[in-house]
């Protein structure tokens, strides 16, 4: 496979160590998180690897025009519809939660609202790039910040903070049966792949090919990623009571120190990367959710000065949605939401490998 395609699988896992994930697989650690992580990861590299397969036989189309071409419009309208409003879901998660963060550790006297507004501003911009200049996009921040956040992981293994004694006794729990709310979650790290609904466009010179050696590559990133996402902040935070921290790898980070650094403070470091990487995310979850919409909903007389105004009007409505959950959701609240999302986020998941078996039965015939 194309290197985009990792790029956009490692968004995915990097970008959700902050978010909600480790807190859903925190709060279930008596009660199967382990056994949960050890069942998402083959889970995941077959979503994965099924999802390059399908869109390998269909080099430079997306979704849209697959599903248009082998399938009645009555079925296709809603289903595209169904699945856009996933990504735009999946996308605010990402924004609200960096928006909570940002307030409570960087910007805690502005106001939330003006925090997602700013968000809102550069997003906006972005997602009405060019699926092409998207991914360069992607690829030069994340080949920024990569080396970065390698680094701080090993510095997480290495401190003399770090207490295995805490991950032995989380250990302890192993043989509890896995919970759906903990699997979903870690599954979740591993399904960026599902973005080539839209991203397969850009693939159009060959074939991508997903070898054996590739999907071991991805199991060994996902399993280094899960393992990091739960044990680090045990080891660092202590077994007991650290499900009660609103953002654990925060306060991971913020034990954590770089004594010949610039910046001494890993905190502020963390932040940054993160800032930078939640942007990432944010912007391919919406720039896919965008191009959906615009695939199913083409107003052709609302045009000012040759240009469609369809695209923007869908931005105003992300506005409006993202600014009103903003004032009234609270953290406490989005934790829930977000571990609803993700189990019925698999559950699609799983019914869409469903629908590219019926695409390709149509194909076929």
């Amino acid at each position: 496979m194309s290197r985009y395609f990792y790029y956009l699988v490692f968004v995915n896992m990097i970008a959700n160590v902050v978010a909600s994930v480790p807190k859903i697989l925190l709060l279930e650690k008596t009660e199967g998180a382990i056994l949960s992580m050890v069942l998402a990861l083959p889970l995941g590299l077959v979503l994965c690897y099924i999802v390059a397969k399908f869109f390998n036989r269909f080099p430079g189309k997306g979704l849209p025009e697959i599903m248009k071409k082998y399938l009645p419009r009555w079925f296709t309208f809603p289903i595209i519809i169904l699945i856009a409003f996933g990504w735009f879901m999946a996308g605010m998660i990402t924004l609200i939660t960096y928006s909570f963060l940002l307030k409570r550790f960087l910007t805690p006297d502005m106001p939330l609202v003006w925090i997602t507004a700013i968000f809102l501003l550069f997003i906006s911009y972005g997602i009405l790039m060019k699926t092409s200049s998207v991914l360069y996009t992607v690829e030069f921040v994340l080949v920024c910040c990569l080396p970065v956040i390698f680094i701080i992981i090993i510095k997480a293994y290495t401190t003399a903070e770090m207490e295995w004694d805490f991950v032995k006794e989380s250990m302890m729990y192993v043989y509890r049966l896995p919970t759906f709310s903990a699997l979903a979650a870690s599954t979740y790290l591993l399904l960026g792949g599902f973005n080539l609904i839209i991203f397969n466009r850009f693939f159009t010179k060959r074939k991508q090919k997903m070898t054996l050696l590739q999907i071991l590559f991805l199991g060994i990133v996902a399993f280094g990623s899960l393992f990091t996402t739960y044990f680090v902040p045990i080891g660092l935070n202590g077994f007991e009571g650290v499900e009660t921290i609103s953002y654990p790898w925060i306060t991971t980070s913020d034990a954590l120190r770089l004594e010949l650094g610039i910046i001494e403070r890993v905190l502020f470091v963390f932040l940054i990367l993160y800032l930078a990487v939640s942007f990432l995310s944010l912007l391919i979850h919406w720039h896919v959710s965008l191009e959906l919409f615009r695939s199913v909903i083409q107003i052709k007389r609302l045009k000012w000065k040759e240009k469609n105004l369809v695209p923007y009007i869908i931005i105003g409505v992300f506005w409006i949605i993202s600014l009103q959950l903003t004032k009234y959701l609270t953290e406490h609240q989005l934790t829930i939401y977000t571990s609803y999302f993700f189990d019925g986020l698999l559950i699609s998941f799983i019914a869409m490998v469903g629908l590219f078996w019926f695409i390709l039965r149509r194909a076929k015939a």
